[in-house]
C-alpha cells in the first residue's frame, strides 16, 4: 500500500473515530453534556417566537427550534447539530482541499469532541469560523475580490455574531488585519467588511437588544469586577488546557495532576511558537495566527467590562481552533505523520476519562421523564428552587430535567417552592434516583 493510501486510512479511521466518539462523550455522560446556559438555549428554541431572553443571540437557538420542528426534540436536535457540523467541516474541507488534514486531526482533540457533544452555541460557531477563514483565504490569495468579497465575508461576519457575542473579537480582528495591510491589495476588502461588522453590531445592540431589555448593559456591565492577578492566573490555567492535546480540563480540587496538565499545555504552546518562527508563515497563515490572537487578547481583556466565566477550553475555542489548524500543518511539514499520533492519543485518553467518569444519560432520562409523567409536568412551564446556583448536585438535577421538558427556569424564592410547578431536589430525588459520578 503507497503512502498516499496508507495517510487516507488513517484519516478515514480518524474521522470514524471522532464520530463515534462524540456520540460516547454525551451518551456516557449522565445529564447528556448539558450546564445551566444549555437550559437557557433549549428555553429560548422553546418559547421562540416569544423572545426569552437577550443574554445569547438567538442563532443557536433558532437552529435548535428547527430541529424541535422536524420532531427531534431541542436536546436530541442540539446532539444532532453537533455529529452535522463534524461532518460538514470535515467534508467541506475535502471538497474544498482546504486543510483537510488539519481538520481532521484538530476535529478529533479530545477538547473538540467535547464542544461536538455539548449542548451549547460553540459547535455551530465553529463551521462558520471555517467558512471565514476559508473566505479570508480566498480574498488574501486573490481569487475573490471587490464588492462579492466585501459581501461574503461580511455575511459571515454578520452570521458568526447572530451565533456568539464573542464574535465581536473577530469582527474587531479582521479590521486589524484590513489596518495592518491596508497597502495591500486586500486591506480595503477587510477594513470594510470589519467595519459594516461594527455596524451590524451597533444595529443590533439599539434594535434588538435595547427593545427587548433595555437594562442589559446596566446588568452585565461592570468595571473592574477582577483584579490582574486573578485574571492572569486563569488566562494561563485556560491557555495551557486549551492547547493540551490530550486533558482540557483541569482537576478543580488541585493536586499534583495539574502540574502535568499545564505543563503538557505550556510544552505545546512552547513547540508551537517554535515551529512558527523556525518556518515561514504565508500570508493565510499569519491571517489565521492573527484572528487566534486578537481573539484570545480580546477575550481576556473583556473580563475587566463584563463578567464571564473563567477563560476556559470551551470559551476560547472559536480563536484556538485556527491557530490549531496552523499548528498541525507546520507539526506535519517537520515530523510528518507522527502528527497523527497527537490525535489518536487525544481520542485513546478521552475514551479513557469518559469510560472512568461514565454516567449512563439514558437511564437517568428514563428516570426523569417517568418523574415528570407521573406529576404531570412533562409538557408545562417549570421552576427549579436552587439557593446557591454553585450547588452543583442540585443544578445537574434541573439540567437533566432539561433535556425532557426544555421550558424550565430558575427561581430562588422560598415561597414559591408550594408551587407544584416548582421543583426542588429534594421533591425529585425523594422520588427517583439519578446516576452520578463526581468527576463531570
Amino acid at each position: 500500500m503507497s503512502r498516499r493510501n496508507q495517510e487516507k486510512l488513517i484519516q478515514f479511521g480518524l474521522i470514524v473515530a471522532t464520530f463515534v466518539m462524540i456520540i460516547l462523550r454525551f451518551l456516557m455522560n449522565e445529564k447528556g453534556r448539558v450546564n445551566p446556559d444549555s437550559i437557557r438555549f433549549m428555553r429560548t428554541a422553546h418559547v421562540f417566537p416569544v423572545i426569552d431572553n437577550t443574554t445569547t443571540p438567538l442563532g443557536y437557538p433558532l437552529s435548535l427550534k428547527l430541529f424541535s420542528l422536524m420532531g427531534f426534540g431541542e436536546f436530541w436536535g442540539s446532539k444532532i447539530l453537533g455529529v452535522l457540523v463534524f461532518l460538514f467541516m470535515v467534508w467541506f474541507a475535502w471538497k474544498k482541499r482546504f486543510y483537510f488534514r488539519e481538520t481532521v486531526l484538530v476535529g478529533g482533540l479530545f477538547s473538540f469532541v467535547s464542544i461536538f457533544a455539548y449542548t451549547m452555541s460553540e459547535p455551530l460557531m465553529l463551521p462558520f469560523v471555517f467558512l471565514f477563514l476559508y473566505t479570508g483565504r480566498k480574498i488574501i490569495i486573490d481569487e475573490l475580490s471587490g464588492p462579492k468579497a466585501i459581501f461574503y465575508l461580511s455575511l459571515i461576519l454578520i452570521l458568526l455574531y447572530n451565533i456568539r457575542y464573542p464574535s465581536l473579537f473577530i469582527i474587531g480582528g479582521t479590521l486589524v488585519w484590513g489596518i495592518l495591510n491596508f497597502r495591500k491589495h486586500y486591506g480595503s476588502t477587510f477594513i470594510f467588511s470589519g467595519l459594516i461588522g461594527l455596524a451590524f453590531v451597533a444595529l443590533y445592540k439599539f434594535l434588538f437588544i435595547d427593545y427587548f431589555n433595555a437594562n442589559y448593559v446596566d446588568e452585565f456591565l461592570e468595571i473592574g469586577i477582577h483584579p490582574t492577578s486573578k485574571l492572569l492566573i486563569e488566562l494561563f490555567q485556560g491557555l495551557t488546557t486549551s492547547f493540551n492535546p490530550f486533558i482540557h480540563i483541569a482537576n478543580p480540587a488541585g493536586g499534583l495532576i495539574n502540574f502535568a496538565i499545564y505543563g503538557i499545555g505550556l510544552l505545546n504552546i512552547v513547540l508551537m511558537i517554535f515551529l512558527f518562527l523556525k518556518s515561514r508563515l504565508s500570508e493565510t497563515q499569519r491571517f489565521f495566527l492573527a484572528i487566534g490572537v486578537v481573539g484570545i487578547v480580546s477575550s481576556f481583556f473583556i473580563q475587566y467590562f463584563y463578567s464571564i466565566t473563567p477563560l476556559d477550553y470551551r470559551l476560547l475555542i472559536a480563536f484556538t481552533f485556527p491557530i490549531w489548524l496552523l499548528y498541525f500543518r507546520k507539526f506535519y511539514q517537520f515530523f510528518g505523520r507522527i502528527v497523527y499520533g497527537i490525535t489518536f492519543l487525544s481520542l485513546i485518553s478521552g475514551f479513557a476519562f469518559t469510560w472512568l467518569s461514565r454516567g449512563n444519560y439514558l437511564e437517568n432520562r428514563r428516570e426523569i421523564t417517568t418523574f415528570l409523567k407521573s406529576e404531570n409536568l412533562e409538557n408545562i412551564p417549570l421552576k427549579f428552587y436552587v439557593e446557591n446556583p454553585e450547588d452543583l448536585d442540585k443544578v445537574q438535577i434541573a439540567e437533566l430535567m432539561s433535556t425532557v421538558n426544555p421550558n424550565i427556569s430558575w427561581t430562588n424564592h422560598p415561597k414559591d417552592t408550594l408551587k407544584r410547578n416548582v421543583l426542588t431536589a429534594h421533591k425529585v430525588l425523594s422520588k427517583m434516583k439519578i446516576d452520578t459520578n463526581k468527576f463531570q
